[in-house]
C-alpha cells in the first residue's frame, strides 16, 4: 500500500493505525527495539508513545535520555514528512536540543502539533526562493501521569527533491 494512503487511513481507523505502526517498525529498524507507537495522527498533529520497558531504561531504571531524544526526532520528523510528502521533500535532522525535566518511570508520550499556516510560512513559501530551509520543531514529552519529562527542539532541514544534487 502507498505510504501516504496508509497514513491517511490511519487517521480514522485503529486497524490502519496498527498497520502503520507495524510497517514503520520494519521500515525504520533502528526504532524497532524501542517499540515506539503512534497512538494518534491527524492533519494537525501526532501523538507517540515510548513504552516503559527494559530496552528503553537507563542504569537507574528511568527512561533513557537517548530513547527520549529519538522519540522527539521521530515524532516531529514523521509528522512533517507525512504532511509535506516524502516524494516531494527531503528531510534531514540538522540539530537536536533537549532539556530533561523529570525522570521517566512509566510510558512517555510525545505530542507535536502544526497547522497549515505554519507549514506555509516556515517551509513552503521560503522554499520558493531558497534551496533549503531549516525549521525548529518543539515537542514535549510527558509521562502517563502528566509529569513533564522533556522539551526538545528538532531542527529539520527541508529541501525540494528537485534541488537535491545526486552523484552522476
Amino acid at each position: 500500500m502507498n505510504p501516504a494512503k496508509l497514513i491517511e487511513k490511519a487517521k480514522h481507523s485503529r486497524f490502519y493505525l496498527w498497520l502503520l505502526n507495524t510497517a514503520l517498525s520494519r521500515m525504520i529498524p533502528f526504532n524497532l527495539p524501542h517499540g515506539f507507537e503512534i497512538t494518534s495522527i491527524s492533519d494537525a498533529g501526532i501523538k507517540t508513545r515510548l513504552p516503559y520497558k527494559r530496552k528503553n531504561l537507563n542504569h537507574v531504571r528511568g527512561l533513557h535520555a537517548c530513547a527520549l531524544a529519538t522519540l522527539s526526532e521521530f515524532t516531529t520528523g514523521f509528522l512533517l514528512i507525512s504532511r509535506l510528502g516524502m516524494d516531494r521533500y527531503r528531510l534531514i535532522l540538522q540539530k537536536l536540543e533537549i532539556d530533561f525535566h523529570y525522570q521517566g518511570k512509566m510510558d512517555g508520550v510525545a505530542e507535536f502539533l502544526v497547522d497549515e499556516q505554519w507549514l506555509d510560512q516556515k517551509i513552503v513559501k521560503p522554499l520558493q526562493t531558497s534551496d533549503s530551509v531549516v525549521v525548529p520543531c518543539q515537542v514535549k514529552i510527558f509521562d502517563t501521569q502528566g509529569n513533564h519529562l522533556t522539551t526538545a527542539t528538532a531542527y529539520w532541514q527541508l529541501k525540494d527533491w528537485k534541488k537535491v544534487k545526486t552523484k552522476a
